[in-house]
């Protein structure tokens, strides 16, 4: 059975910092490919960033320079650092895996 689990969201006022965690059970996430999508009200759910089991990276554009996405295997957890934070940033974060396992998500308020 495949779980995504996420903390780390939260209420932040704009310009500030904050690191969602997802740690993966069920799958072999060394070799797995990680992501991190959100969602806001009305809106589809869109890619943030990915990460590849060889590390390479890659972003949506709204988020380019501001967020990094990482990983450590031995923690079969991936991150998202999340900086200069807008209110546009504000929806729903949704860890996922290997393109089909999804996470329950995690809220993350910016206020402006």
């Amino acid at each position: 059975q495949v779980q995504l689990v996420e903390s780390g969201g939260g209420l932040v006022q704009a310009g500030g910092s904050l690191r969602l965690s997802c740690t993966a059970s069920g799958i072999i996430f060394s070799i797995s490919t990680m992501g991190w999508y959100r969602q806001a009200p009305g809106n589809e759910r869109e890619l943030v960033a990915k990460i590849t089991s060889g590390g390479s990276t890659n972003y949506a554009d709204s988020v380019q320079g501001r967020f990094a996405i990482s990983r450590d295997n031995a923690k079969n957890t991936v991150y998202l650092q999340m900086n200069s934070l807008k209110a546009e940033d504000t929806a729903v974060y949704y860890c996922h895996a290997e393109g089909r396992y999804w996470g329950q998500g995690t809220q993350v308020t910016v206020s402006s």
